[in-house]
């Protein structure tokens, strides 16, 4: 069984303590990082300690990356980090054709260059607006993926799907490339407006028998739970660690 992990982003509206202590009690045992958790590395640590968790993979934002490498790498070693991951470009960044896509795949991967010098992975986690097509019918993934085979994809299965792509098809084409996956589903159109029609794993509309088989195929091994806008944390991660465990 691949390893379960928990995008702390999830509950960043929700007390640490109390979401530590929760995913401690569900029996997860990994999580993923992101900014804020990076302020004191140490007192990160010692509080993922405390609660018998780990962080093998961190969401570090763009400019830290390409600008404080060295920090990058600091805050990865103290807390145990071992993959370095792009996580998002805001919208007045985002390449506008293919020839921009290009250069920033070329861009991923001259700032992978330290990250991987110091024993890390280096990845890309992806939202839908890079599975849109470009004028020339090109999609901004593929740029990214062509760049470098060092550039390792976390693919956020849920993101495909909205995209309205199929997440089998593009896990079997990425298969050698994937760190982790995002598992996150959707609500019914119109439904769960008050979290932003996402919904807690296994109770949405996506069908994840067909993923999970690609998944074990491909041999991923690690998948990361996701919500993007939770009301209620417990729910959410009872409900899908109880969804996920069995896959």
């Amino acid at each position: 069984m691949p390893n379960i992990s928990f995008q702390l982003f999830s509950t960043r509206e929700f007390p640490v303590d109390e979401t530590l202590g929760l995913l401690q009690k569900t029996g997860i045992k990994e999580v993923e990082g992101f900014g804020p958790y990076y302020d004191d590395p140490a007192a990160t640590k010692a509080k993922l300690d405390a609660h018998g968790l780990s962080m093998p993979t961190g969401h570090f934002s763009l400019d830290m990356v390409e600008k404080e490498p060295a920090r990058t790498i600091e805050v990865a070693k103290t807390i145990g980090v071992e993959a370095v991951i792009v996580p998002y470009i805001m919208p007045d960044d985002r390449p506008k054709n293919a020839a921009e896509w290009k250069a920033f795949g070329e861009r991923l991967a001259k700032i992978s260059e330290p990250i991987r010098a110091a024993g890390l992975q280096f990845g890309y986690h992806n939202h839908d607006f890079e599975f849109f097509a470009l004028e020339d019918g090109s999609l901004p993934i593929d740029h990214i993926v062509n760049a470098s085979e060092h550039i390792k994809i976390e693919l956020d299965l849920c993101w495909v799907f909205v995209a309205k792509h199929d997440p089998v098809a593009w896990i079997n084409k990425l298969a050698d490339r994937l760190i982790s996956v995002h598992v996150k589903d959707r609500a019914p159109e119109g439904e769960a407006t008050d979290e932003s029609g996402w919904a807690d794993v296994g109770h949405g509309v996506i069908e994840w028998p067909p993923i999970v088989a690609a998944l074990k195929d491909a041999g991923v091994p690690r998948y990361v739970i996701e919500h993007d806008n939770p009301n209620n944390q417990e729910r959410l991660i009872t409900r899908s660690y109880a969804t996920v465990s069995k896959f």
